[in-house]
């Protein structure tokens, strides 16, 4: 009798998944196929498989037809990225940004332009809504407000929890009862499916920023988003017509990411919450921003100058991005959110002194010399602002 559990836990599906064909096929390591095109010598079938794409979206079935309407190692990466996330399917993009664009332009397809949405937002997501640059038009509103915010016209419901930069969490539980038949999009760049799955909290679409954790080494573009196959499927339409795909070296680096990514967010994670520790008690730092969720982001807001602190760092580095090995620090007001509107900006919790911190895995002793050097001295805080002024 076979005693083998059926069900497998999510590091061990973080490692297999993807992968399950290979010892079938002699090989231990997913190989990278960067064709463009495929030979056929039966164009009638060819045509068919094409047809059937055309009309649902699927992938087609037997040999791959065209880069831009599939890649097997891409495919790879999609359905590993959909077990770890718990749902049917999964698509991937050149960026995060294009796997926005092409669920906006799904939806506005079908005359469904109107998105509610609850800020704070990653800055660019925010631009691409404000902006109507796909014709879509938005509602921003806090958590309790979205089912008055719906409309006859709304097809989506868009949130980050933890947001970007400002970590705030959202009960995407109660939010996704509020959406009715309106599919919710969250966007859980930040979190991960280590830390949470929101289609178990009844989001029909999943976002990542694969650039950030999924990839997690600094040195891959990319977006994805986790759904049911029917919706995959129109996803799919949008990325043959769009042209958006992802590079099958992309795809191969964040199938490898993923194999060492509950490893990567646990281990960031800890280091994040020891800083966050120092940090909270810190009287150079006014407020410190940790999501219950956890993981490696952490904000805090400065008594001082947060462009000092910028300048200050050597081990850290100063830089936009996040979800790397090493730590990354940036000030949103000057560039992640800079697009956002400054009253805006500052009405979602973005705060010209903020700053946000990607925890790596470096030793948090050596982060935290780095970050206390950066602070300087304890001239930012009030008290030693008052002792100045008395001269």
């Amino acid at each position: 009798m076979d005693t083998r559990r059926t069900t497998r836990a999510l590091a061990t599906e973080a490692v297999h998944a993807g992968r399950d064909d290979l010892a079938g096929l002699g090989l231990h390591a997913p190989p990278i196929d960067l064709s463009t095109t495929y030979p056929s010598y039966d164009s009638r079938a060819e045509a068919a498989r094409i047809d059937a794409f055309a009309t649902t979206g699927a992938e087609p079935d037997g040999p791959p037809v065209y880069g831009r309407l599939g890649n097997p190692t891409v495919a790879r990466f999609e359905t590993a990225l959909a077990r770890l996330e718990g749902t049917e399917s999964a698509v991937a993009f050149a960026s995060g940004m294009a796997a926005l664009s092409a669920v906006l332009l799904v939806r506005g397809s079908m005359g469904l332009r109107h998105v509610v949405a609850v800020r704070p937002l990653y800055g660019c997501s925010d631009h691409l809504l404000t902006a109507g640059l796909l014709g879509s038009e938005v509602t921003w509103t806090d958590p309790a407000g979205v089912a008055d915010a719906l409309r006859p016209d709304t097809g989506l419901v868009l949130v980050e929890s933890p947001a970007n930069p400002t970590l705030a969490e959202i009960d995407l539980r109660a939010v996704a009862h509020a959406c009715g038949s309106v599919p919710l999009l969250v966007d859980n760049t930040f979190a991960t499916p280590v830390l949470q799955r929101p289609a178990e909290h009844g989001a029909r679409l999943v976002l990542h920023s694969a650039t950030k954790y999924l990839g997690g080494h600094g040195d891959v573009l990319a977006g994805v988003v986790a759904c049911d196959e029917e919706f995959a499927g129109r996803l799919r339409q949008v990325r043959f017509a769009t042209g958006g795909v992802l590079h099958p070296l992309a795809g191969y680096l964040l199938l490898r990411g993923l194999s060492t990514l509950p490893v990567r967010v646990r281990a960031a994670s800890a280091n994040a919450a020891e800083l966050v520790a120092r940090l909270a008690a810190d009287p150079r730092v006014a407020r410190v921003h940790y999501p219950a969720v956890g993981g490696a982001m952490v904000s805090f807001e400065v008594h001082g100058d947060p462009h000092e602190v910028i300048a200050g760092v050597r081990l850290i580095t100063p830089a936009v991005s996040l979800g790397s090995v090493d730590s990354l620090i940036q000030h949103p007001a000057s560039i992640s959110h800079r697009i956002v509107d400054a009253d805006d900006r500052r009405d979602a919790g973005v705060s010209d002194r903020l700053l946000r911190l990607s925890v790596g895995l470096e030793d948090v002793e050596d982060l935290w010399a780095d970050l206390d050097s950066a602070l300087g001295e304890r001239a930012g805080t009030p008290a030693r602002r008052e002792e100045l002024a008395r001269g």
